[in-house]
């Protein structure tokens, strides 16, 4: 069963406010991730600790550094609630197994980096944004 909306929705609004379009359905997913030719970091977020305390304050960093490339689209699925897109999202990260927390970035619709639950639990949102924006670096640059 789903998380209840109310739980979730500040967790969501986080992402939201940075200018994450929401997944809410694998629909949702196949138009964003399948027919893009543009780099997408891809949030799969989550209620628990390490999502609120080290995850999307990294995110929030790697985005507000002012220099070097970004992303050109962000998405966010919501592990736990969307259930279906995070099911489908799950299915473009290839050779790794369901993480929540996750942070993915896909570029022409593949998978060109993946940073999982483990990567993330322990780790400082400065130590993460920096992992962030090399990948941003190495596959967002022009």
């Amino acid at each position: 069963m789903p998380y209840p909306d109310l739980l979730v929705a500040p967790m969501r609004n986080e992402l939201v406010r940075l200018g994450f379009e929401e997944l809410r359905s694998a629909g949702d997913v196949d138009q964003t991730l399948s027919d893009t030719s543009d780099t997408v970091l891809v949030v799969v977020n989550s209620v628990c600790g390490c999502a609120a305390g080290n995850m999307r304050p990294a995110v929030a960093l790697s985005l507000q550094e002012e220099e070097g490339p970004k992303p050109a689209r962000l998405a966010t699925v919501f592990a736990g609630q969307d259930l279906e897109a995070t099911t489908r999202a799950r299915d473009f990260f290839t050779g790794y197994p369901p993480s929540s927390p996750a942070i993915a970035l896909l570029k022409n619709g593949e998978l060109v980096w993946m940073m999982e639950r483990h990567q993330i639990e322990g780790r400082g949102p400065g130590v993460i944004a920096e992992d962030l924006l090399a990948a941003y670096k190495e596959h967002c640059a022009a």
